[in-house]
């Protein structure tokens, strides 16, 4: 349970797919305008993180990496298909992204025109295929951290773009320089959004060292030190008997 928040938390603060990675930032940026479309295409990508991530993992586990093929039998143990990953990663990121697509058509026509051309383009969001890749490198032991990673890697980018939206919607009545209006002031808020949530670092990434064990040379000076103090005393007390007595 521990290591589920710990992942989860992680994987949208510290290792957020925008402000950490840098990841996604094309459509982070274009469909940002509004809260309303933000929200529609936020969701989007934290439906599709969450489905691709577990499929690729089963797919990098059970076909691709090395030795992934031995429930086979014994003479494809050492079959390393490990190449395939980017293809595969990115048709099942496809597949997922063109069930959306129908989906939201189907139910929100008015999200759906909204969103425009950055609904398909989704398929080749490299937030998207950096989740999958991520899990990979990181060697996620089971399913269940894997559909963790890619939901809050999803929730993760879904906050960052919730947030400038909001931000950039109440933006349009601030005074703001003509140099910096549109891209500039965003770029700006941008990397001041990404010092802000690389400061929930500390959380989870401070001082966890325990503490060093001591050892017989350390045991052994201090107590020297104690030795050495009790005689200090003992002198100080017979000094003041003296100086009392006379």
């Amino acid at each position: 349970m521990i290591e589920h928040l710990e992942l989860f938390f992680k994987s949208i603060f510290i290792d957020n797919m925008v402000f950490a990675v840098f990841l996604g930032m094309c459509s982070y940026l274009a469909v940002s305008k509004k809260v309303s479309t933000a929200v529609g295409l936020g969701a989007a990508v934290i439906f599709v993180l969450g489905v691709t991530v577990p499929l690729n993992w089963l797919l990098d586990q059970y076909l691709l990496k090395d030795g992934a093929l031995v429930w086979l039998g014994p003479e494809y143990a050492d079959y390393n298909l490990s190449f395939l990953s980017f293809i595969l990663f990115i048709a099942t990121i496809a597949t997922m992204v063109q069930l959306v697509e129908i989906v939201v058509e189907k139910f929100s026509p008015s999200l759906y025109n909204s969103l425009g051309i950055f609904l398909p383009l989704i398929a080749v969001n490299c937030a998207i295929l950096g989740g999958s890749l991520f899990m990979q490198a990181r060697e996620i032991p089971n399913l269940g951290l894997a559909l963790n990673y890619g939901v809050s890697s999803g929730i993760g980018w879904f906050l960052a773009i919730l947030a400038i939206a909001a931000i950039r919607e109440k933006i349009r009545y601030s005074n703001v320089p003509a140099p910096l209006r549109g891209l500039g002031i965003t770029f700006i808020i941008t990397g001041l959004m990404g010092i802000g949530f690389q400061s929930f670092g500390g959380m989870l990434t401070g001082d966890n060292e325990p503490p060093e064990e001591p050892t017989a040379t350390t045991t052994v000076a201090k107590e020297e030190k104690e030795i050495k103090k009790e005689l200090e005393d003992k002198e100080k007390t017979v000094s003041y008997n003296e100086v009392i007595n006379k």
